[in-house]
């Protein structure tokens, strides 16, 4: 009985350490990648053009502390289209086939205005 014990031990040593520098590379990359992103749109210029709202939706999270995140997608002239996260508020307000000028930089919605 007692070699099974160690043997289980024994694999719990070697499991721990993996697991918990698997999710720890999750958490840096994660963090890294959002940084990234980050200055990728600063450089980027800001653009305001003709668009119409396609498609609106929410992604819940949940675990301790529940969050949303909003994302429109939106239409441009040229046929293109392309879903930015926006802000609750402006959520709220923007309703599927509005009209009206876009402006983002990059990945980063800044305003619409029908």
């Amino acid at each position: 009985m007692g070699t099974e014990n160690d043997y289980l031990f024994d694999i719990m040593g070697v499991l721990f350490p993996i697991m918990f520098f698997g999710i720890l590379g999750l958490f840096v990359f994660g963090l890294l990648s959002s940084i990234f992103q980050w200055k990728r749109n600063n450089k980027q210029p800001r653009l305001k053009v003709p668009a119409k709202v396609v498609t609106k939706r929410m992604k819940m999270r949940g675990g301790e502390s529940h969050s949303t995140s909003y994302f429109t997608t939106f239409e441009v002239e040229s046929g293109d289209r392309m879903e930015l996260e926006v802000e609750g508020g402006y959520y709220g307000q923007l309703v599927e086939g509005d009209e009206g000028m876009l402006s983002f930089q990059g990945t980063r919605f800044l305003e619409f205005n029908r």
